[in-house]
């Protein structure tokens, strides 16, 4: 099955790529999830070997910051079943899971941020979801040459 390629957006100030660098053995589980297209797309589609761009959202310089790969396809996110946390759902349970999780492990971070204004004026990019009015999507699609012109902006000195 070929590689699929992705964009997920943190906010720095929550789960930066540095701090997933800094996790044990630069992975975690990408909990939170809360919205059902974005669910489906990690729950569905989402395979071991796939490629996310990190991006940094709501802060000053929203952009693509490095690259992660899937390293564990979808399982129960726990934390909707947690009444403390701030994703608890009264709705999910063990047994009847509403949302769902992957693991992803750091793999690169790029000499300089993409920012969201750059990947806009660009005009080879104008396809990317995030790049189009209205996608606030946290989790979603990216074509193989589109992360590749991308990962080539963020390793490049300028």
């Amino acid at each position: 099955m070929p590689k699929k390629f992705w964009l997920m957006k943190c906010e720095p100030h929550v789960f930066s790529l540095k701090d997933l660098k800094d996790s044990p053995d630069s992975t975690t589980h990408w909990d939170g999830v809360r919205n059902y297209q974005a669910r489906n797309f990690m729950r569905d589609q989402m395979k071991t070997g796939d490629f996310v761009l990190y991006y940094h959202s709501n802060c000053d310089a929203p952009g693509v910051v490095g690259v992660a790969e899937v390293v564990k396809e979808a399982y129960p996110d726990h934390s909707s079943w947690d009444q403390k946390s701030k994703y608890f759902d009264p709705k999910s349970t063990p047994e009847n899971p509403r949302w769902f999780m992957v693991d992803i492990k750091w793999k690169q971070a790029f000499k300089r941020l993409v920012s969201l204004h750059e990947m806009k004026e660009a005009a080879e990019l104008q396809n990317m979801r995030v790049v189009q009015r209205g996608q606030r999507l946290s989790v979603q699609p990216v074509e193989k040459p589109d992360f590749d012109r991308v990962v080539k902006m963020g390793m490049s000195a300028n």
